[in-house]
């Protein structure tokens, strides 16, 4: 198998980017040789530019959702980072608590774009089912949860929730793991009142998503990062447009929105960074 070269990286760079997004200057050489090199031998290529032509022809697009999960980073663990989930725990909740208790709402939508295995959905689940035990004015069916991710294999193990000691080990409290999963041999399944909760979608960021209606809260973290500047201010003024008047944006912790949009005023709680549309 052949290096990849300059003009094989941009083509397939282009592609990438074309599909799925992800925008990879030219240091990021490494990252498509050491992230597709395995899929190209399985594919009987030699070259690179043999690689690109047959995904660039293979009508079935089998090959390009192979790429597309191969190149899409899917790290993730339960309560990631901590304060954005300390926020939506003792910030985010009382305040809809309040919102259904005085009629103003209905029901709280709540999406996270880029659900990946689901650790960020069923943990804002969790913290949900937690919080409606302990006071009579929220309940479960208010809200409405959805999850999307532009990987059908993350997706496909998401709605299963079936989890290995080592992926369960991974940030979750050991009073969750009691209240919310039960042990099948090797595997940690999750409770049905937990899953139930959430709606899962295929999506790709770059495409409309104004079909879903609108949002009170968005879960987008550790995403931004990966897109081009023009992707980044376009999807930001996307997410406002579906955002309810005063809905609520959560991105990464590394993750600042302040060069590509002024549509958001930014606030803090207890070190957890929140946007809100204006």
């Amino acid at each position: 198998m052949t290096k990849l070269d300059m003009n094989e990286f941009k083509m397939l760079r282009d592609f990438i980017e074309l599909h799925c997004g992800i925008h990879l200057d030219e240091s990021k050489t490494y990252l498509i040789e050491t992230r597709l090199t395995t899929l190209m031998a399985e594919q009987g290529c030699t070259t690179y530019s043999d690689f690109y032509f047959k995904a660039k022809n293979d009508t079935t697009n089998v090959l390009r959702e192979k790429i597309i999960d191969a190149m899409t980073t899917n790290e993730t663990l339960w309560f990631r980072d901590a304060t954005p989930f300390n926020a939506f725990q003792k910030h985010f909740l009382p305040h809809f608590a309040k919102e259904i208790a005085s009629g103003k709402k209905s029901r709280i939508r709540i999406w996270s774009a880029a659900s990946s295995t689901g650790q960020e959905i069923y943990s804002i689940a969790m913290l949900i089912l937690d919080y409606c035990r302990s006071q009579t004015s929220l309940r479960p069916e208010h809200f409405e949860l959805l999850a999307t991710d532009i990987s059908p294999t993350v997706l496909f193990l998401a709605k299963a929730g079936r989890y290995d000691a080592h992926v369960i080990s991974r940030g979750l409290p050991e009073e969750m793991k009691k209240k919310y999963f039960k042990q099948d041999g090797k595997i940690w399944i999750i409770d049905d009142s937990v899953k139930k909760m959430v709606t899962y979608k295929k999506l790709n960021l770059q495409e409309d998503f104004s079909f879903m209606g609108r949002m009170d809260l968005i879960f987008c973290r550790n995403v931004l990062i990966y897109f081009s500047e023009e992707l980044k201010k376009n999807l930001l003024h996307r997410f406002g447009n579906i955002l309810r008047p005063g809905g609520y944006l959560i991105v990464g912790s590394a993750e600042s929105i302040s060069n590509y949009s002024s549509e958001y005023s930014l606030h803090i709680f207890e070190k957890a960074m929140y946007y809100q549309i204006k």
